[in-house]
């Protein structure tokens, strides 16, 4: 029987099916049916069954995950683990999301695969509330802590211009690749957290930056080393009271994913989603860590100008 109830749920998912076809991405049309051979800036997804259904897709716009993981090759997945929160919250990365990554840097001929975060909460608790230990473990990854100053070393920022320095997480440095997969959530002090802010959790001194200028600091770290590939989880994204949460009210589950080479494009993408509930956070431009992005030649925020594989499924 096909209730009120059925009916507004309907409408409901045909207009955010309408949102991230015409409001997030009104000026991508012309590349909604781009040949799959040409060279996309960054792969935009929603609906699937999910975020884990998500990568698998999306990644092939990409060239696929041998594009970026070569054979013997030690990788480095760093989620989002920095909460004592079970996935409902939003405050992590999706662990599925994780365990496929992972496969899939083993596919692809990775000879081994690591994933941590120096967390805020107990990162026992936080690895295993978040399930993010269990999908990683169970695919293969090593899953390490970041709990003591012993796994960190000094590093020289170049082209800091606040942060001349910063005690690095040795995994960060010595790993061939990267795969940068944060969560897509509201943040009270840098207003988005994305890519570039996720790279925090490889940092031992969070406070330092908190103490100077977050924002420059962000971008100043993101000098450092970029990426090889960031994956923005936006499955089920917390669009206030972030970055813990107070309650699962507090997410809003979306069913976006972005991947891309280009973090400052991706936290771009996902500043405009959370815009949309949350009107204090603005254009994604007005967010200053992104416009110093940007402004630094770090990536691009002319998402209008961008060559997007945008899919809904």
């Amino acid at each position: 029987m096909f209730t009120r109830r059925k009916f507004i749920k309907k409408i409901k998912e045909i207009f955010e099916k309408m949102f991230f076809s015409f409001t997030l991405f009104p000026l991508f049309m012309k590349y909604a049916q781009a040949d799959d051979k040409t060279a996309f800036d960054m792969v935009a997804l929603q609906g699937g069954k999910g975020p884990d259904d998500l990568f698998r897709q999306g990644i092939n716009y990409l060239g696929g995950m041998k594009n970026f993981v070569k054979k013997g090759q030690k990788v480095l997945v760093k989620p989002n683990i920095g909460w004592d929160r079970s996935p409902e919250y939003g405050a992590n990365t999706a662990p599925e999301l994780v365990g496929a990554i992972v496969k899939e840097c083993f596919n692809a001929g990775a000879s081994e695969v690591y994933v941590f975060d120096h967390t805020c909460d107990s990162w026992k608790n936080c690895y295993k509330n978040s399930k993010i230990e269990e999908y990683a473990k169970n695919n293969g990854a090593k899953v390490v802590p970041a709990d003591s100053k012993d796994y960190y070393v000094k590093k020289s920022i170049p082209r800091g211009k606040v942060l001349k320095e910063a005690l690095v997480h040795k995994l960060f440095l010595e790993c061939d690749v990267v795969i940068n997969v944060p969560v897509l959530k509201h943040h009270g002090s840098a207003s988005v957290t994305g890519a570039m802010k996720n790279l925090m959790g490889v940092i031992w001194n969070r406070r330092e930056w908190h103490g100077k200028d977050l924002h420059q600091c962000i971008v100043d770290f993101a000098t450092l080393r970029k990426p090889d590939l960031s994956v923005l989880d936006g499955w089920r994204v917390m669009v206030k009271n972030g970055p813990r949460g107070y309650s699962a009210s507090d997410a809003i589950k979306y069913q976006y994913l972005f991947i891309s080479t280009d973090p400052v494009a991706v936290d771009s993408a996902g500043a405009a989603v959370i815009a949309r509930e949350n009107s204090s956070i603005g254009k994604p431009e007005d967010i200053r860590y992104i416009k110093l992005a940007r402004e630094s030649g770090l990536g691009r925020t002319d998402l209008d100008k961008m060559n997007i594989k945008r899919i809904t499924i």
